[in-house]
């Protein structure tokens, strides 16, 4: 038992589908077809619990870590100039983020032949009109968004929340620490659920591998494919245009400045963990000033995941390709608004753009069932993917920082432009 909890839980995970493949295959051909579906469709409850209490922790996982991470900026200043201009550039190249995402996914349609067990293609009735959406963000009343489950809704009311405590100063202390406690409590309930992730993954593979074959798995190299060449469009196009276009900087001398950032947080899949080499990145590297990387890049751990976005919108297309979903035109710039806006509200915990999928999913009404057989085909593999997701948010953070830096006065061109080794 020991050795088991000593694993890294991505690890277990991935032993986890083996060993589901093999059983699920082996079943198949042990057994017809009928009793191997009946036995592997009760097995698969292990899978729809795992994916039940999933569900269950998204709400107060966004509310409490996005008010607290909010709160955790301590100062108030920093929600002057420079953090609204480091906030609109966040959230900006988010939103962009997820716009590449929904090109990638329909330019390499991963999702495209696949059989995942789901059901006959599905037209869907017009999407809620862009204006309305907006609107509706701003809940009438918070208490019930939050029984509903609307996201977007609880997101909004959360970030306002978090920044009045801030505006309370002192009289907001107890209520900032509270957030604060209950964020690291439902974080521990979080790891508590993901400590089941392989028990559900190798029950939801195996069904898929025992209904539907190997062959299924092919479609996953596409997934990737996609997520990685978008990432890297989107740091090239959006964060090398900032620099170059934007702020008249050289491109290179980017890049060259924060790669061993980049390497750090392709290893360890942790825009937090990155952080201290960030700050060291940009401050010696890149000539940003401490006092602009020492506000600008902490709140870009916590807000700044145009990895996720991008991934999820993906993930969003692979979903309506893989069940025959009919997405109409006003579906897009919804998914992309609600990938956006879930982003800021990831955890810092692992594979934590698993918990905001069914968010996304909801714009297109998917269905719980196909929601737990896309997450249990995709999570043996998030490892892979996570770490591509980490380098473009780390590069963001850079990317953002060096931007607000130049805007403020703040930014030493000299170190910027230098020459390596001098």
């Amino acid at each position: 038992m020991g050795i088991w909890f000593r694993t890294k839980l991505w690890k277990r995970v991935f032993l986890g589908l083996i060993l589901g493949v093999i059983f699920g295959l082996v079943v198949s051909q042990l057994m017809d077809a009928v009793a191997a579906e009946a036995l592997l469709a009760k097995i698969r409850v292990v899978g729809d619990v795992f994916i039940r209490l999933i569900r269950m922790i998204v709400v107060p996982l966004v509310f409490f870590t996005l008010v607290a991470g909010i709160y955790a900026m301590g100062d108030p200043k920093k929600l002057g100039t420079i953090g609204v201009k480091a906030f609109a550039l966040y959230i900006l190249t988010t939103f962009v983020a997820n716009l590449i995402g929904l090109g990638m996914g329909t330019l390499f349609q991963p999702g495209k032949g696949v059989d995942l067990g789901g059901a006959e293609p599905k037209q869907l009735g017009d999407a809620q009109p862009l204006v309305e959406r907006l609107i509706a963000i701003i809940p009438e009343n918070p208490f019930a968004a939050l029984v509903q489950g609307d996201m977007l809704a609880i997101i909004f009311f959360s970030i306002l929340l978090g920044v009045s405590l801030l505006m309370a100063r002192e009289e907001g202390r107890a209520a900032g620490r509270f957030f604060e406690a209950c964020s690291e409590g439902i974080l521990k309930m979080t790891y508590l659920v993901m400590e089941l992730a392989p028990f559900g993954v190798f029950a939801l593979i195996a069904y898929v591998a025992g209904t539907k074959g190997i062959e299924t798995f092919t479609a996953i190299l596409a997934l990737t494919l996609a997520v990685y060449i978008g990432a890297a469009l989107h740091m090239l196009i959006v964060y090398g245009g900032i620099i170059r276009f934007v702020l008249g900087l050289p491109v290179v001398n980017f890049f060259r400045g924060i790669l061993d950032a980049m390497m750090v947080a392709y290893s360890t899949s942790s825009s937090s963990a990155t952080l201290p080499l960030t700050i060291r990145a940009t401050t010696e590297n890149l000539g940003v000033q401490k006092s602009v990387a020492g506000s600008v890049l902490p709140l870009g751990s916590t807000i700044n995941m145009d990895g996720t976005s991008l991934y999820l919108g993906i993930v969003a297309l692979f979903t309506a390709q893989a069940f025959g979903y009919q997405l109409q035109p006003e579906h897009y710039p919804l998914i992309a608004l609600t990938a956006a806006l879930v982003s800021i509200g990831t955890a810092g915990v692992p594979s934590a753009s698993l918990f905001l999928l069914s968010i996304v999913l909801d714009v297109f009404e998917v269905s719980p069932e196909h929601v737990a057989l896309i997450v249990g085909f995709i999570f043996p593999f998030d490892r892979l993917l996570d770490m591509m997701r980490t380098v473009v948010n780390v590069t963001g953070d850079a990317a953002v920082a060096t931007a607000v830096a130049k805007w403020e006065g703040e930014l030493d061109e000299d170190v910027f432009r230098a020459k390596p080794g001098r």
